[in-house]
């Protein structure tokens, strides 16, 4: 709450109580979960399940307290994915594992994820899009690299990076053209331009970055050229999953809020929990967030190799049913105006957010469509409509 209610900082800088809880969570291994040890924090017996249900679990649990927090601590993740799965070894060793290293020893060395453009926002996540898409951050040939020039915004965490995994299109291209950079905090050209002043998550940033001729080596390339549209949609298929658990574990807290208001609070010298329209409300709450649950982890938990029809699917039923929860459980403590409201009202511009980022609900929609399209194209019968 205290975050929450806190005036805007410039880009670049950080409260004190942020800081402190970045450098606490680096050295409980928080940011070291996508490897096992020794190079990260994870046990080996974790990788028996996929990494978006791992990852789902982790957001749902911190969700459920702050939404803000959840995502300073976990957008972290999603900057580190392109370089898990495009297997460079040389960006892992040159900057993963020393990141590794750092966050345990008190120095958070995050990770943040750029492709959202001021032009192009769901273009850079729809296939349909993307087809006539003008890219903005363009990647020119030089001597032992690429010169890296224009701009990325609403990147979560990206002026407290310490690296920035930067999509850009190769000069005279389109979007098909794009690659993977990683981009260092403090490279000559490489600026936060502002962050967002946010409805919700004001915990933590949204930056616009500025790539004005950065220069970047051959040798930090993600993948190899023209594969980063390739590696954007494996690394949403598999964020996607954890985004929708971002809303159940919204729709969690709001739900057990409104319960526990319900609980301790009178009206006509009877608890609120003990009148049949409330319960009613409670009971369709408390079955939207385990249905919602069990849906996903039946959907991550195997699914290894994430398809864009079920990330998608999780992703824009599970935090659009999520924010409905939460404006159910405002209705039940709108005349209050202590800390219960105030949580439920927080949670609800929260929960906002998730319906936006990796790709707008609408967008997740059509992914799901244009995943099954070749399917439904080749059913004659109509057998294959439901999808079952």
């Amino acid at each position: 709450m205290q975050l929450d209610l806190a005036a805007h900082v410039p880009a670049g800088e950080t409260r004190e109580t942020v800081q402190q809880l970045l450098v606490q969570a680096g050295k409980a291994g928080m940011f070291g979960e996508a490897l096992p040890r020794p190079l990260g924090s994870a046990a080996w017996s974790e990788f028996a399940h996929s990494l978006g249900w791992k990852f789902s679990l982790m957001t749902e649990e911190f969700a459920a307290v702050d939404g803000g927090l959840m995502l300073l601590l976990c957008a972290h993740y999603l900057g580190l994915m392109p370089v898990m799965l495009a297997s460079n070894a040389k960006p892992i060793m040159r900057a993963v594992l020393p990141a590794m290293r750092a966050c345990r020893a008190g120095d958070p060395q995050l990770f943040a994820y750029a492709i959202t453009e001021p032009a192009g926002g769901s273009d850079v996540e729809d296939g349909h899009g993307a087809q006539s898409y003008n890219p903005g951050v363009v990647a020119r040939r030089v001597t032992g690299g690429w010169s890296l020039s224009g701009r990325k915004c609403f990147i979560s965490g990206g002026d407290i990076a310490e690296y920035v995994v930067v999509f850009a299109a190769l000069a005279g291209e389109g979007l098909d053209s794009w690659t993977g950079f990683l981009v260092r905090r403090g490279s000559p050209g490489f600026r936060a331009v502002r962050t967002e002043l946010k409805m919700g998550m004001r915990a933590s940033s949204a930056a616009e970055l500025e790539f004005d001729q950065v220069f970047v080596a051959d040798s930090d390339l993600i993948g190899r050229p023209r594969e980063g549209w390739t590696l954007n949609r494996a690394t949403l298929n598999l964020s996607r999953f954890p985004v929708a658990a971002m809303g159940i574990g919204l729709a969690r807290g709001a739900c057990q809020t409104a319960l526990e208001f319900c609980q301790h609070t009178s009206i006509g010298g009877r608890r609120l929990l003990d009148y049949q329209e409330i319960q009613l409300q409670i009971a369709d709450m408390v079955a939207a967030v385990r249905s919602m649950r069990a849906a996903l982890w039946q959907m991550a938990r195997h699914n290894r190799r994430p398809r864009q029809l079920e990330a998608s699917l999780c992703k824009f039923h599970f935090t659009d049913r999520a924010q409905q929860v939460c404006e159910q459980a405002l209705e039940l403590v709108s005349n209050e105006q202590g800390q219960a409201a105030y949580w439920i009202e927080k949670a609800l511009r929260d929960v906002r957010l998730t319906r936006i980022f990796e790709g707008t609900n609408q967008i997740n929609r059509l992914a799901l469509i244009e995943d099954w399209q070749p399917r439904l194209l080749r059913s004659r019968d109509g057998a294959d409509t439901c999808g079952v």
